[in-house]
Formats: structure tokens, sequence, C-alpha cells
């Protein structure tokens, strides 16, 4: 820990952008803000390549999460009257561990399961994996990143053999002439990442693909870019589209095709059944604004002389059952401009949680083992049992992903027990309720949280944990840029880290394997573990990054083997630009694979004829857990609210300002109504921050990508009603309905 009094240089705990910020000791404490207690640190932004020097509203607030009033600071146990009430560290764990080892010994060690979290550091990913398949031994082991990156990966290993977020710096897009951003509202959820997309719109090169006309949607203005607008559930339909009009009109980068890629017939004759004029009947985009984007990607290609060009991808068209196909198909459109490998040009996706990269590479996915490793690798299995000194033969197979996960918990057959470790499943994972049966089903509920978010006011125990502030570790941000988290002051109570928590739990289980509690010790383990595989960090320490930074760096990208580099210093310099000579395929090139259009799972109907789409607003994040606890950012948007188009609005007779209530095949959901024109007349938006009646993850679908397993949150079907009784419709309603007919 930094000396006392002394800033600390640390990262945002939010999103994958991980912005830089320094913490100051706060001043003497004085009357409290709005009921709060004084803070133990100020936040200010510092630079660091990613953020420029600038924070959004909540890495500015984020501090106050740190004394948030209700903030878990002593374990807590339900008592027989069925309340949680306090109970001592030895005394909490004793209970878990007692149920655990009898639960396992009646039904076997499949009767535990782990769900983890993307906000784990990556010394805490680490262990937990470890824990699961070492001391529980069970194959039950998933977490939320299933619901942020897995599609982005499917897809990306099979066409890269690699997979990283962004496979450059993400100050390479400033120098882009074009950028094509599907399914991301940016300019919301991570708002300093706007910064990078300046030089595309001074070209006239940004186009954003969204169903709405969002924040990010209008960076795209006139001499700005494009925005496409399309049917919920097609943006498949528009690659494809964009993919034939390169092909027609002969924009392909033949020579790069012919030279690192392999599959390009195949795609070739997939994209021609989507002519333009085909895909606007599907998509509702017009064919010549499809044409113009094409046209317009390809005249920034580097095959033509362009300052160069982008593909990124976000949730919006990942998390949907054709979500790999999504995004396969953009990356065969990138593929087939010449972009891939270059420096200058690419395709990127852009992860959402904090750690959302780095806790997927070190044994939270329930197929995989530390450094990307597949866990039914029997090489992979060895090494990794070396590490640990355990046998192979000892670890479990594969499990199962993260929703087939929730839904088989307390079923027969299914998991018993359940230790959840930073994610709020009871808000975050799609058919919530159906969720919340499953925990009521458990013999067992433990969660480590630092507030008693909706899932931890389920628990059986709850283990008040410490944060981002109050822990040493390392995070991987959306580059793959390795960066310290640094502790800047002490937790409140009796909080403790996760990496003691697992350490005392093995301790009471019996088992022999070795869980230090010291970070670096822990980051040390997950190098060697990691090293030759395709996420390998052996070549980093928490005393290379500190040094590293010192001297004016900020953090080092994966891979960074330990093997002697050639540079000067004897140690890998890391590598921020992946691909530039070859892909991580057997024959170095990477795989174009045709894909086609099945559209959503949940489409529309008769008893459900609107679209819901769901997102993020700027001044919440994931379920709210933590941002529902800043007031500043509660006072701007303090309750849930569905946007739709007035001609929606009136035809339904929900008025603006109205309740609404929304009802899909899982559930039912009342929030306050907003007219607006940035949504198709055919589709609503609700943000998912939120739990109770307002909970909009009450209507999505649990039907999964068949390659991913990622759930299709992004779109389903939905009747659209008013809550109450509607009034008759008043002259202004009228004179708007006329006005937009």
């Amino acid at each position: 820990m930094t000396p006392s009094g002394a800033a600390v240089a640390t990262h945002c705990p939010y999103c994958a952008l991980q912005c830089g910020m320094e913490l100051a000791p706060a001043g003497a404490p004085g009357p409290a803000a709005e009921g709060r207690a004084t803070l133990p640190v100020t936040v200010t932004p510092r630079q660091f390549p990613t953020n420029g020097g600038g924070l959004c509203q909540k890495g500015w607030t984020s501090a106050t999460v740190l004394r948030a009033s209700d903030r878990l600071t002593t374990p807590l146990v339900r008592g027989a009257d069925g309340a949680l009430a306090p109970a001592s560290w030895d005394a909490a764990l004793d209970l878990v561990a007692g149920r655990l080892a009898v639960l396992a010994a009646e039904h076997g060690p499949q009767a535990v399961a782990v769900f983890g979290g993307g906000g784990l550091t990556n010394e805490k990913a680490y262990a937990l994996g470890k824990f699961a398949r070492t001391v529980l031994r069970t194959p039950f082991i998933d977490y939320n990143g299933r619901f942020c990156m897995s599609s982005a990966a499917a897809a990306g290993n099979r066409a890269f053999g690699l997979d990283r977020g962004l496979p450059f710096p993400v100050t390479d897009l400033a120098g882009a002439g074009a950028i094509l951003l599907l399914g991301s509202n940016v300019a919301e959820t991570m708002p300093p990442f706007v910064q990078h997309l300046a030089g595309a719109r001074a070209a006239g090169g940004l186009v954003v693909v969204d169903p709405r006309r969002s924040a990010t949607a209008r960076l795209a203005g006139p001499g700005e870019g494009v925005h496409l607008q399309p049917v919920p559930g097609t943006d498949l339909v528009v690659l494809l589209a964009l993919l034939h009009v390169l092909v027609a009109e002969r924009l392909v980068d033949r020579e790069y095709v012919a030279e690192r890629t392999a599959g390009f017939d195949d795609v070739a004759r997939s994209a021609a059944a989507w002519w333009p004029e085909r895909a606007e009947t599907v998509c509702g985009v017009p064919a010549e604004e499809l044409r113009r984007v094409a046209r317009l990607l390809a005249a920034a290609s580097p095959s033509r002389g362009g300052r160069g060009a982008y593909v990124l991808t976000g949730r919006g068209v990942e998390q949907s059952a054709q979500g790999t196909a999504t995004v396969t198909a953009a990356i065969d459109l990138a593929l087939a401009l010449g972009l891939v490998g270059r420096a200058g040009s690419g395709y990127g996706c852009l992860t959402g949680q904090g750690n959302g990269q780095g806790g997927r590479e070190h044994g939270q996915k329930c197929d995989q083992l530390p450094g990307y490793r597949k866990i039914d690798d029997p090489a992979a299995r060895a090494h990794v049992a070396g590490v640990w000194g355990v046998d192979p033969g000892s670890l479990p197979g594969p499990g199962v992903p993260a929703v087939e996960l929730l839904t088989s918990l307390g079923a027969p057959g299914g998991p018993r027990a359940l230790l959840v470790h930073g994610s709020n499943v009871v808000v975050s994972a799609p058919n919530s309720d159906r969720v919340r049966e499953g925990l009521a089903a458990l013999d067992l509920l433990v969660v480590c949280d630092v507030v008693p978010s909706e899932t931890a006011l389920l628990a059986d125990v709850v283990l008040p944990t410490t944060q981002w502030a109050e822990e040493e570790g390392t995070m991987t941000n959306l580059e793959g840029r390795v960066i310290r988290r640094r502790r800047a002051t002490d937790p409140p109570g009796e909080a403790r880290s996760e990496l003691w928590i697992l350490a005392e739990l093995a301790r009471r289980l019996g088992s022999d394997v070795a869980f230090p509690t010291d970070p670096a010790v822990v980051f040390d383990e997950l190098a060697r573990a990691s090293a030759g595989g395709v996420a390998d960090y052996s070549g980093l320490s928490h005393d290379r990054l500190d040094a590293h930074e010192a001297a004016g760096g900020a953090g080092l990208y994966w891979p960074c083997p330990a093997a002697p580099s050639d540079n000067s210093t004897g140690q890998h310099p890391g590598t921020p630009r992946v691909f530039l000579d070859r892909f991580a395929t057997p024959d170095g090139r990477a795989r174009m694979v045709a894909v086609d259009h099945a559209g959503p799972s949940d489409d529309v109907r008769p008893d459900a004829p609107t679209y819901l789409v769901t997102g993020r607003v700027l001044q919440h994040y994931q379920s709210g857990a933590q941002t529902h606890r800043v007031p500043e950012l509660e006072r701007l948007v303090p309750e849930p609210y569905v946007e739709l188009h007035p001609l929606l609005g009136l035809r339904v007779g929900v008025p603006d300002g109205g309740r609404a209530r929304l009802a899909s095949a899982r559930g039912v959901v009342e929030a306050t109504a907003r007219w607006t024109d940035a949504v198709r007349p055919d589709t609503v938006f609700m943000p998912f921050h939120w739990s109770g009646a307002g909970s909009v993850n009450r209507l999505t679908t649990d039907a999964v990508d068949p390659v991913s397993a990622m759930p299709e949150f992004k779109v389903c079907a939905v009747s659209v009603t008013p809550a109450v009784p509607a009034p008759a419709a008043t002259a202004e309603h009228v004179e708007t309905l006329e006005v937009l007919a």
C-alpha cells in the first residue's frame, strides 16, 4: 500500500475502459453530505491512454460507494426467524464449510456451483477458478462475463485463434478515416471513449448501427457520418448486405484475402443472397444507405489508399441468439476489406465489464483453465495441475454455461448450493423471475459482495468483501492491457478480500492446496499457470508493472511471455498489436466463416407486436448495485422508464409521463413512459439497472446462442398497454399524431 498521505494512481472501478484516476486522502472530517459519512478518498482523473484525462459521472462519484450507508461490514447469517443477522467470521465460515462438506458428501461435488463476476481482479478470478476445481472439485463454475463477451470471444477464437477484445491500442482509432460501430452506445456507457472517434467524425466516416438514435448515433450527424437504424435483431442482415456490395462492386481487398485468409468463396456465396434491396425488406435500412456505407468503408481501407478503417461490435449485436454469427459477419467484413492485422485498421469488440477480458482468461469460464487453456485439453490440464500441485485426473471436466447453470439450480440433479462472487444475478440474468425461483430452491446460497444487492438479500450467508480502492491487484482492460489496481484506503469494519475468504474456506474443507492471500504472490502463480497459453502473462508481475509505470509506461499487453526477448531489457515488451505477422491459427490464416440470418428467437406476433430492446444509461452501471447508492446519480435517473415513439404511445393509449405495462411470454413490468422519436415506432427501449416491478430482465428471454451460450438480452417481443386506464387523447396529442403522420 502507498505510504499514508500519498496519492495513489489506480483505475476506475466500472467499465473496461479502466480510466486512469488518482485517489488522495480526503480532507479533515466534516459534516456528512446528504447523510453520508465523509469519504476516505477524493477522486481526480489522470492522464491515461484510454481516457486522456477524462472521467464520466460514474467515475467522478465512484468513491461514494466506499462508504455507502448500507455497506456490508460484517458477515450475515440467516437465522431461524428467516432474517439475516450479524455473525463472526469464524461462525459464518464454519457454517458455510460445514454445509458444503455435507452436500458434497451426500450428493457429490457437482452439488456445489460457483458463479463469478467480470469485476473481480485477475488474482481473485484466478483463485476462484482454482478453488472451484481443486477444493470443491466441481465442474460447475461460470460467470456473468458469459452475458458480456461470449459471442465475440467465440467468433474471435474461431476466426483468429485468439480472443482479445481490441487487438490494438484504443488510441489507434484516432487516425481512422472510417469506423463502423455496431451495437454499442459508447457515449453513455463509456463517455471518455468518444474522443477516439473524433478523427473518423471529422472525415465524415463514423457509421453507427443502432435501432435507437442514441447519444452515440447522434455523433454521426450530417458531415460526421451515418446512422443506420435497423429493425431490432437484423444487424446480421446489414452486415451481409455490406459484404454483398463489396463483392458485387469489386471493393474486396483480393490480395489480402488470398494471402491471409481462408474461406472467402463460401462467404461470398452466402452474401450473394443479400443484395441491398432484399436486405432492406428485412432490416428496414434503405438499399442506397447500405451501398453508401460499404463504399465509405472501402474508400477508407488501406488497399485503396485510405487512412484506415475499423469495425467494432458491442453488446447490442452480441447479446443475441445469433450473436456469434453476427460478430462473425462483422469479422468477415473486416477481413474482406483487408483491415485486420494491419496497423491503423482492424476489427475489435468493446468489452463491457471492468475485467471482462481478464476475468475469462484465468478460469471463471466453465470450459477454461488459466491462460485461456481449454479444460478438456490433456496438456493444459497437466500444466495447470503441476502449478497447483494436484493430480491432473482430479480436475473436473467442463461445466455448463451461465444460463444453463442458473436454470439448473435446485432442480433434480442440479446444484444444491451456489457461491456467488461479484454478481447480482437476480437483476442481471435473463428471465430473472425464473432465476429467483432457482435460488429459492437451493439448500445453501452464499454471496460475497460489498453492498446488500438483491441477490445478497436472498442469501443464507452474506460475506462482506473489499472493493477497488481497498485492495491490490491487476485488471485487464478492453485492449488486453494489464494494469495495476492499488489500495488507497482501509476497508470498513470486518470486510475481507475474496483471497482471504477462499483460503479460509479451503483450510476448513481440509484441502492441502495452497491459497496465498498476497495478491502479488497470487499473480506470480497465475503467471506460471498461464505460461505457454494463448493469454500468456508469464512475463508479468506486480513489480514489473509498477516499474513500467514508474518509468512512464501505462500497463503491458498480453501475450507477454517470460521467454527472453531480443530487446535491450531482456524482457518481452508485451504485444500492443496482435496479428501483424500471422493469425493464431495453425496455418496463420484467419478463418472466414459463412453465416446466415435467422432472426430473434422471440419475434413479434399478434399478442406481442412490439420489439423490446434493452441497454444502459449514462448514470448507472449494470444491475445498479453500486450506482443506486450514489445520490448524485440517483437524483438524475431515479427510476426505470420505457422509451416509446409518440405514434406508438398514441396508438396503445400510453401518454407521455404515464405508466406503461410491458408483457412478454415470461413476465410483466411497469415503468414511466417517455415519448421520443429516437426509437422506431415498432420498438420500445428500457434500461436494465433496476429490480422489482421495473426490472426489464423479467421480460427478456433466456434463449441462447448455440455457439457461445450468450442469452438474447437485446431483443424480444412484448405487448404495450397502459398500466392504469389512460385518459382520452388531448388536442395536443392529436396534433402530434397528425404532424408525425
